[in-house]
């Protein structure tokens, strides 16, 4: 068993997200300690394990929940985990592809901006192309 310190220290998650989770119902309640305490074994530091992995992977919260939810039923999640890191590739591959442009879009106006003077009154500086452009 294992204060939420020992659990922050044992997941790499803050006490502070730990009891956020809890109240969000992704781990079930802690048992308590006479003194009050929240205590935690092994199955609710693998689950926070989970729930931390599957946040790097830019997962949501209620995805999350869901794949917790089919584990809780007894149910394999593999299938809708599939479809799940499907459209997190598509949705990735959209963000690239926008950030992609704003660097190209930056670097044409630094380019341009390489020739501007510099102006107090931003009236033909970059500053001012940037307004612009906006």
């Amino acid at each position: 068993m294992y204060q939420i310190g020992e659990a922050s220290e044992q997941t790499g998650l803050t006490a502070k997200t730990i009891r956020y989770y809890e109240e969000a119902g992704l781990i079930p309640p802690a048992d308590r300690k006479p003194n009050g305490y929240r205590i935690y074994g092994d199955d609710d530091l693998d689950r926070l394990r989970f729930i931390r992995s599957a946040r790097a992977l830019a997962f949501p919260l209620e995805d999350i929940e869901e794949i917790l939810a089919f584990r809780d039923r007894g149910e394999p999640p593999c299938l809708y985990v599939m479809t799940l890191m499907e459209d997190q590739i598509d949705s990735i591959s959209q963000r690239i592809l926008e950030l992609e442009r704003l660097r190209d879009e930056l670097r044409r106006l630094h380019a341009r901006g390489q020739s501007l003077p510099e102006d107090v009154d931003m009236k033909s500086c970059i500053c001012h192309t940037i307004q612009a452009e906006a």
